[in-house]
This record gives structure tokens, C-alpha cells and sequence, in this order.
């Protein structure tokens, strides 16, 4: 059985209030990107890693990876102009069928290496499996200019790594693009499938403001 990782990094720096995209910010001194492909890498799974960046930011990238000797194997490929496009490209890659392949956000860098392979490891056996946490929050929905209080213990909020078959996603990938498709999950529950549900975690936190970043380097350190 061969693995994958797809990290999908076409996010800027526009809520970061950041010139530099948020995949390049600095933590603890390394980029965020280079901790999320380090993760990947160092899991017992050792998927083939593949990196989708917009074209402009190539260069940048390997100008960081010689600046900070980060030299983990990993194949380049251009994004798109959504996520769905980007993950879409990434797949282009990938021929084996037989495969398990995962998706995942560069800028949660604080992925366990236990979700990760537990993630492979039910995906290669039950054909999917998403990262996901209990909402430890009360819950409202806004429903004709009401808001409805719903069952909390019945919320989860999605992660990634989101992981699946490869013949599943590769499948799902080759209906055109909705807005509704907000992650790979969503993708892929559309052509009919199961979406199966593993613990996340709440340290597996997406970088996208400011403070992230400063909450981050405290987590790495613990």
C-alpha cells in the first residue's frame, strides 16, 4: 500500500494583517510550512508528500528551505484558484488507485503524529476518515433572524488531516466545482459516501490570526 500527504498551502496573509502568506510566517524559527511537512515525514506511515503552493510562491519556498536547511523530500505542484482546484491539482500527481491519500492544511502545523497515522490507518480499512473535535461551546444557529440553541454534544468542528481511498477522492474530484464544497469531506459526501468521523485535536489548531501564531509556539514548547 502506498501513502500520501497533500498539504495545501494557498492561503495569504490578508487576516494575519501579514505581508508574508501565513504558510511562511516563523515559528520557533522555522517556517509554519516546514513544521506541518516535518509532521507528515516523521509519522510511522511515511506518506510521499506533496506540497501545493501558488505558483508565484515556488521560489520564495525554496529560498526558505535553503535558508533554514530544510531538506525533507517533498513534490511542488501549482495551486488553484480554490482550495477544491488546488487539492484537485495535488491528485493530478497520484496514479496509484490502491493508495490512501490525505489532505491536509499547511498552517496546522500542530498535527500529532498519532492523528495522523490513525487517520491512514481507518481510511485504508473503512475508505475515509476526518479529523474532528467535540465543540466544548454552546452552540446557536441563526435561523430566520432567530437564533436556535442546537445539541452541543452533537457538534463537531472538522480538522484535517481528511483522508480517504484514493479511488474515493479521485472519484469525488471529477465533479465540477460547487460553492457548498467547503473542505475535502464535503467533496466527497456528495457523490454519496459515509463521511467517518476520528479524534482530532484541540492543539491541532489552524494558524489564521495574529495570536495563532504566539499560541502556537507556547504549545510547542509544552
Amino acid at each position: 500500500m502506498k501513502y500520501y500527504a497533500i498539504i495545501v498551502a494557498g492561503g495569504s496573509g490578508s487576516r494575519m494583517l501579514s505581508t508574508v502568506p501565513k504558510q511562511f510566517l516563523l515559528l520557533n524559527g522555522l517556517p509554519v510550512l516546514a513544521h506541518t511537512i516535518n509532521a507528515f515525514f516523521s509519522c510511522q506511515t511515511k506518506p510521499q508528500i506533496i506540497v501545493v503552493l501558488p505558483p508565484d510562491s515556488h521560489d520564495y519556498w525554496t529560498t526558505l528551505c535553503v535558508e533554514h536547511d530544510f531538506n525533507i523530500p517533498h513534490q511542488l505542484v501549482n495551486g488553484g484558484e480554490t482550495r477544491f482546484h488546488s487539492v484537485k491539482y495535488g491528485l493530478s500527481l497520484i496514479d496509484d488507485e490502491s493508495a490512501v491519500i490525505a489532505v491536509h492544511d499547511a498552517v496546522r502545523p500542530l498535527v500529532t503524529k498519532k492523528v495522523i497515522d490513525e487517520s491512514y490507518e481507518c481510511a485504508e480499512q473503512y475508505g475515509n476518515a476526518i479529523a474532528a473535535i467535540k465543540s466544548r461551546d454552546s452552540v446557536r444557529q441563526i435561523r430566520d433572524n432567530r437564533s436556535i440553541s442546537l445539541v452541543r454534544d452533537e457538534i463537531y468542528l472538522i480538522q484535517t488531516p481528511q483522508t480517504f481511498q484514493s479511488a474515493q477522492l479521485k472519484k469525488a474530484y471529477l465533479q465540477p466545482y460547487h460553492a457548498n464544497f467547503t473542505d475535502d469531506a464535503s467533496v466527497v459526501e456528495q457523490i454519496g459516501v459515509n463521511i467517518n468521523l476520528i479524534d482530532g485535536s484541540y492543539q491541532n489548531i489552524k494558524i489564521t490570526f495574529p495570536e495563532d501564531i504566539s499560541i502556537a509556539e507556547f504549545l510547542l514548547k509544552q
